[in-house]
C-alpha cells in the first residue's frame, strides 16, 4: 500500500487538528503539507511501531518543532489579538489538550505523539484548560433540529458559562434569531429539520456578522471536501462533552471578537 492511501483516511483529520491548533486555516494547511512533503521526500518517515493515525501526528508535531517558527514569522498578522493569544498558551499544551478533547486520542497516545509521558500530558492539559476557562463567557446560538441533543448541548454550553440566545431548528429560525439578538459563538448542524441547510444558515450568519462557527454533524464528509472554505471547527456525532467543550473554548480562544456580544 502507497503511503498516500495509507494516510489518506487521516488527513482531513490532521488538517482539521492544523487549524484548530494555530488558529488559522492557511497556516494549518501549510503545517500539514510541509510535513507531507518531508514524508514524500525520505526526510522524515512513520514509526511502524505506531498505527498510522498517532504516526502521522507525531511527524506532524516533530515539523511543528523544527520548522514552525519559519513558519509562524511569514505572518503579516503577529500583532492581532488570535496571534497574541496563541503566544500565551505554550505550544505544548495547546497539542496535549486538542489531542486528547478534540481528536480522541489517548493520554497514552498523545505521550507518544508528543514523545513525552503521561504525567506531563495530564499537565500540560490541565494547564491549557486553565488558561481557556479563563476567557471571557459569551452568548451562543445553537442550530439543532434534535431536542435531546439540542438540550445536551445547551447544557454543555451553559456548564462552560455561557448563555445560549435561542435554539433554531431551521435556516429561517437561525437567521431570524441572530436578527434579534447578535451571538458571539454558533454552534450549528448540516441538516435540519424542514430539510433545510445549516450550512447555507451559517453562510447567511456570517454574510453578516464576524462570528466563530463550530459544526457539530454525523455528515462531516459533507465539509471535510479539500475545497474551500472549509470549517476549522468540526464535531462528529455522536460526540463526547469535552470533544465540544474543547472545541468551543478553542474557537472563542482564538477569534478576535471574543467579548460578551450586546443585544
Amino acid at each position: 500500500m502507497s503511503l498516500l492511501a495509507r494516510l489518506a483516511p487521516h488527513l482531513p483529520y490532521v488538517r482539521r487538528y492544523a487549524r484548530a491548533l494555530t488558529g488559522d486555516q492557511t497556516t494549518g494547511d501549510h503545517y500539514v503539507r510541509v510535513a507531507l512533503e518531508a514524508l514524500a521526500a525520505g526526510e522524515r518517515s512513520l514509526d511502524a511501531a505506531l498505527s498510522p493515525r498517532v504516526a502521522l501526528y507525531r511527524v506532524f508535531h516533530a515539523i511543528w518543532l523544527t520548522s514552525g517558527a519559519q513558519l509562524e514569522a511569514r505572518r503579516d498578522d503577529v500583532s492581532d489579538d488570535a496571534s497574541q493569544r496563541l503566544l500565551r498558551i505554550a505550544p505544548r499544551s495547546r497539542q496535549a489538550f486538542l489531542l486528547t478533547a478534540l481528536e480522541g486520542f489517548t493520554p497514552t497516545e498523545a505521550a507518544q505523539i508528543l514523545g513525552c509521558d503521561f504525567g506531563e500530558v495530564e499537565r500540560l492539559i490541565a494547564d491549557a484548560q486553565a488558561e481557556i476557562d479563563a476567557e471571557l463567557a459569551t452568548e451562543v446560538l445553537i442550530i439543532e433540529d434534535e431536542p435531546v441533543i439540542a438540550a445536551d448541548i445547551e447544557a454543555l454550553v451553559r456548564e462552560l458559562g455561557h448563555d445560549v440566545i435561542d435554539i433554531a431548528a431551521t435556516r429561517g429560525e437561525a437567521v431570524d434569531a441572530v436578527a434579534r439578538k447578535t451571538p458571539g459563538l454558533v454552534l450549528a448542524d448540516i441538516q435540519l429539520a424542514d430539510g433545510s441547510s445549516g450550512i447555507d444558515a451559517v453562510k447567511d450568519i456570517l454574510a453578516r456578522l464576524d462570528v466563530p462557527v463550530i459544526f457539530i454533524t454525523a455528515f462531516p464528509e459533507r465539509l471535510l471536501t479539500g475545497e474551500r472554505p472549509e470549517p476549522t471547527f468540526l464535531i462528529t456525532k455522536p460526540f463526547q462533552p469535552e470533544t465540544v467543550k474543547a472545541a468551543i473554548g478553542q474557537a472563542l480562544f482564538f477569534h478576535p471578537r471574543r467579548t460578551r456580544q450586546a443585544a
